[in-house]
């Protein structure tokens, strides 16, 4: 079904800051697929304040992923209740870009931004995955050791491929579980204040992604 197709793509679409699609976060108010193939998404965010860059990037993408569904033939995305919110829809319908569309306001585009998130969440991931070998008793030795292929298979880990191939640091099975964020191996002598540092950006991560929501929960708990 194309609905499906189209909600299966937006739940690629990520807020970049706090890592999660923006499915899971009820970022999407509505989403509508016609028998001509044209898919309406309206998004809204936890404050009408949310930064414009990362705003931008959520619609873009979004733009981007249902556009590219199979049968979609034309996508409508709009944000809603935001203070930029008709420079964001009308520059991302015209394939504008973030500094056309932000005119004097914006130096560049987004691409870095994006990385520097995703290589934040790259550094959370390893804590993710590693804790429970930390808990069952690895040492820093064992622990520099091991490469993704050796680690037990889990969604933690999926995503933690996904956002370092992302960036373009190695993923693959022979990549080794434990990396600074430009790629080098972390050595033993380094892995507890690694593992201290890639657990705060975690809780920092996960810690701003519940206070988005109960700000979210409270915008709109008169409509919903």
């Amino acid at each position: 079904m194309l609905y499906d197709a189209v909600w299966a793509a937006l739940g690629t679409v990520l807020d970049p800051e706090i890592d999660e699609p923006i499915t899971e976060l009820d970022f999407v108010e509505s989403c509508t697929v016609s028998e001509q193939g044209v898919a309406a998404v309206r998004l809204r965010l936890p404050t009408f304040f949310c930064a414009p860059n990362f705003s931008f990037l959520m619609v873009a993408d979004a733009y981007d992923a249902v556009s590219a569904v199979p049968g979609v033939t034309h996508a409508e995305i709009a944000l809603l209740d935001h203070h930029a919110s008709d420079e964001i829809n009308g520059g991302v319908t015209a394939q504008a870009g973030f500094v056309d569309t932000f005119t004097g306001e914006a130096n560049e585009e987004l691409d870095s931004l994006r990385a520097i998130f995703l290589r934040k969440a790259s550094l959370a991931g390893q804590d993710s995955v590693a804790r429970s070998l930390v808990d069952a008793g690895a040492t820093p030795e064992e622990l520099v050791g091991l490469t993704l292929g050796e680690v037990p298979s889990s969604p933690q880990l999926d995503r933690l491929r996904a956002r370092r191939a992302a960036v373009g640091l190695p993923a693959d099975d022979d990549a080794p579980l434990l990396i600074h964020p430009d790629g080098a191996r972390v050595t033993t002598a380094q892995v507890p204040l690694h593992l201290r540092r890639a657990r705060l950006t975690r809780i920092g991560i996960e810690s701003n992604g519940e206070y988005c929501k109960a700000l979210l929960e409270k915008r709109y708990a008169a409509t919903s």
